[in-house]
């Protein structure tokens, strides 16, 4: 069952759900979710490793951070990809997941989202990639909405998320085991 906008806004009032919305989404949300802007913009270089048992993530360097004074812009070209995080912070209950989508204004212009499911327990900042298949540039405002967020309730037995993505870490230093 997807959670209508009271549900959420309740859960957000008592259990921070979501840290940093937007005043739009705490006033009056569209849809059956809340819209999450882009908060960091991270370039991906070098080389990531994924075994059976261990794992390295390729590098990623700050380029980008919202700033609520700055205006900053980032443009991705045409074959261009990077790794972008949301302004707003998530805290997991056990009893929900999220999945993301990205806004139509950005797939219209050839942008993917490569992002999925938000675990029960994961509390923070969410990641995913960018990518422009496209044929044009695509300018987007640090700031600006860029994904919609569902929560679905979880019937039966759950478990929480373990990680090492917790609290937004966006990339590995060296090879590191997986749990």
């Amino acid at each position: 069952m997807v959670l209508g906008v009271d549900q959420l806004l309740e859960q957000v009032k008592t259990k921070k759900l979501v840290e940093g919305l937007c005043e739009r989404e705490l006033k009056n949300p569209e849809g059956s979710g809340f819209d999450l802007c882009l908060g960091k913009v991270h370039e991906i270089s070098g080389r990531g490793f994924m075994g059976l048992e261990e794992r390295n993530s390729a590098k990623s360097k700050l380029l980008y951070e919202y700033k609520k004074d700055k205006k900053q812009s980032l443009i991705i070209k045409p074959g261009e990809s990077y790794l972008v995080t949301t302004k707003e912070k998530v805290n997991m209950p056990e009893n929900l997941t999220a999945n993301m989508w990205l806004r139509s204004t950005l797939y219209r212009s050839g942008i993917i989202l490569s992002g999925g499911n938000v675990a029960p327990g994961y509390c923070g900042e969410l990641s995913f990639l960018f990518y422009n298949a496209g044929l044009a540039e695509m300018e987007i405002e640090l700031g600006a909405r860029i994904v919609h967020i569902l929560f679905f309730e979880i019937s039966g037995e759950t478990n929480l998320y373990r990680g090492q993505w917790q609290k937004g870490r966006v990339s590995s230093t060296k090879k590191e085991k997986q749990v």
